[in-house]
């Protein structure tokens, strides 16, 4: 087995809560989204954002609006819905629990 396709499963199992979290205090378009999570070592592509992005708004946890850019076409802003505030609160929630079982689990000698 090859240690990159582990690391990118485990990359793509947090990337939801990744995104909701980058959202939850500003919002913004997919460039700086993207942007965000590179600079976080979060290797994503856009091919892997949109898609996601897509299933969390169907799903009611984001919401978006149209803005004008200076530089090129309109920009969709994303931001977090009510249900998506309180749903990321859950996750982050479960986030604490699963580090603190892994850490837990991963520091026995």
């Amino acid at each position: 087995m090859k240690i990159e396709n582990t690391k990118a499963q485990m990359r793509k199992g947090i990337l939801e809560y990744c995104i909701l979290s980058v959202l939850r205090d500003k919002d913004a378009y997919t460039s700086e989204i993207l942007k965000e999570l590179k600079e976080s070592k979060m290797l994503v592509v856009e091919g892997t954002v949109y898609p996601l992005l897509t299933r969390l708004k169907n799903d009611d946890l984001l919401e978006y609006r149209w803005e004008e850019s200076t530089s090129g076409p309109p920009r969709k802003y994303y931001s977090l819905t009510e249900q998506g505030n309180n749903f990321l609160d859950k996750l982050r929630d479960h986030w604490e629990e699963l580090v603190k079982a892994v850490n837990k689990i991963t520091s026995k000698k």
